[in-house]
């Protein structure tokens, strides 16, 4: 259940909603302690009318969401912060602050005509001056965002008056208009603020459907409907996100009525979520999910540093099998970071099925030979070990049988798995890791990619933590963002999977399917490509009409 798609088009680390630790369940449960002696569930009421508790496997790292580069906390800013434009529920840019736009100069020039009576959830006024302030903030050097990269491609940004932003650009920028679908923020109380330490990143002020009520860490972050919301008020006037990073305890407290919507685990859905009981208060989605799971490797690392090593080690894990043991079937192969079904996306790029023979010729020809069962090199056996984070069974299931499967061919792999702020500001962020089985949300825009696979994003200017720089692919991308021309761009886009497929900077592993359960008594519910909850505002309790 990965929000983050319906208001941003960022490429977000994503850790699956599944499921607070069990201590945590004290806080939940008043009769917690017969629950934790007997094992019988007491069933608690939730008297919070009007309020959609949603489950949250992870807390979020800080609240001003251009800063941050995971899932959760995606989720929750989303919610709070609104960009000039957003996509709509089957992908298609519309209007958000900005009410219309018109590009000229031959796509070198935007100019954004922005909405005239929306407020900031303190009352003061949104004007052009907090769009040229967040644009400004966002290249400054001193901010902490992965996301600078694209906006300093912009050669010129203006406030003209109160209500209209123009951008230029030298040359043609393909992904422009979706880049402003990053998080505006206040200029009058951001201005001149250390953004590691300003309150705003734990109480922050926007402009969306929902204001910041409270955050107890690593418990519950709570969030209030804005009255004066220029859309509309939301039906919903509150959400609750509870951090709760173990699946059973989180599926418990939804039969217990303590969470409203979650997502479900593969085990959760096909085993323990069925009957007339359960169908009769709660109803279940499935869909493949806007996401890939891979296993990514630090290319600076010298054991990953060879393409044959990468590529034998995509021979020697066995897709089918974590997708049949790990998810129970509910999932697709994945073979690259490109949206499945889409015009950019290449089906015809190289595969690697599981061949261990081949795995092992391709590491003799990297000078690494089996003695005694044990994969060598100079003397020095194969191991390396896999970070993984907290609250995700199946991703640790995929670890466990990756760790069969190369152990097979003489290969030792430890698995750690970790919490998940820690892993992603401590490890991740930091390159300070073998390897990572992690996911990443898929957007409909190709160029998001390059977040992630070119030279000028290595963290912490983007999300290239794996350190893969290849020349051609960052040429590519290039020319790709510099041309309108959709056929120029696939041709582009095409060449890049194939690079990408060659040079294996990841073993791409599974499109998981999202599989979200709600109470059946929240209505407004409207399935569609970009998931369920692309616009919660919209959703109500039986007493409210569409």
């Amino acid at each position: 259940m990965n929000l983050a798609g319906k208001k941003k088009r960022k490429v977000f680390l994503f850790i699956a909603l599944s499921a607070i630790a069990l201590a945590s369940l004290i806080f939940v449960f008043p009769h917690f302690e017969k629950f934790r002696k007997t094992g019988k569930i007491i069933s608690v009421k939730n008297n919070l009318k009007n309020t959609l508790i949603i489950g949250l496997p992870a807390d979020a790292t800080n609240l001003i969401g251009n800063m941050a580069a995971d899932a959760p906390t995606a989720d929750v800013t989303s919610q709070i912060y609104d960009g000039l434009v957003r996509y709509s529920r089957n992908f298609k840019i519309v209007p958000d602050l900005a009410k219309s736009w018109k590009i000229t100069n031959g796509g070198k020039t935007i100019t954004f005509y922005l909405r005239k009576h929306v407020h900031w959830q303190n009352g003061d006024k949104f004007t052009a001056k907090d769009v040229l302030f967040t644009y400004r903030l966002m290249i400054n050097p001193k901010t902490p965002t992965p996301y600078a990269a694209e906006y300093l491609k912009v050669y010129k940004a203006k406030a003209i008056g109160k209500y209209i932003f123009r951008v230029k650009y030298k040359k043609p920028y393909a992904p422009a208009l979706s880049s402003w679908g990053l998080s505006i923020l206040p200029e009058k109380l951001i201005k001149g603020k250390n953004l590691l330490t300003t309150k705003l990143r734990s109480h922050p002020i926007g402009t969306g459907p929902y204001e910041f009520d409270k955050w107890i860490h690593g418990y519950e972050i709570v969030l209030k409907a804005n009255p004066h919301y220029f859309m509309g008020a939301p039906h919903i006037k509150r959400l609750i996100y509870k951090i709760v990073p173990d699946p059973s305890s989180m599926f418990l407290m939804l039969k217990s009525n303590g969470i409203s919507y979650m997502g479900l685990s593969p085990i959760q859905f096909k085993y323990e979520s069925g009957g007339k009981k359960f169908n009769s208060k709660f109803k279940k989605y499935i869909h493949p999910s806007l996401s890939f799971t891979f296993l990514g490797y630090n290319l600076l690392d010298p054991l990953f540093k060879s393409i044959k090593v990468r590529q034998a080690l995509s021979y020697a894990v066995n897709k089918k099998e974590i997708i049949k043991g790990a998810l129970l079937g509910l999932g697709v192969h994945c073979y690259g970071p490109f949206m499945p079904g889409t015009y950019f996306y290449d089906k015809n790029v190289k595969r690697y099925g599981y061949n261990p023979v081949k795995a092992l010729r391709l590491f003799n020809q990297a000078g690494w030979h089996i003695e005694n069962g044990v994969l060598e090199k100079d003397g020095k056996p194969f191991k390396f070990t896999v970070l993984t984070p907290q609250g995700n069974q199946e991703r640790l299931s995929a670890a466990e049988i990756i760790q069969q499967n190369l152990k097979k061919i003489g290969i030792k792999v430890d698995i750690r798995v970790m919490e998940w702020t820690s892993l992603i500001s401590e490890f991740i962020m930091k390159k300070k890791f073998q390897a990572v089985l992690l996911g990443f949300t898929i957007t409909p825009d190709p160029y998001d990619n390059a977040a992630i696979f070119t030279g000028s994003n290595i963290v912490p200017k983007g999300l290239n933590f794996t350190s893969f720089n290849d020349p051609e692919i960052n040429a590519l991308f290039r020319k790709a963002r510099s041309t309108f021309n959709l056929k120029k761009q696939r041709v582009y886009y095409f060449k890049i999977q194939k690079i990408l497929a060659v040079e294996s900077p990841y073993a791409f592993l599974y499109i998981p399917y999202a599989m979200p359960v709600v109470q059946k008594g929240i209505k407004g519910i409207k399935p569609a490509p970009a998931g369920i909850g692309y616009d919660i505002r919209k959703w109500y309790y039986g007493k409210f009409t569409d």
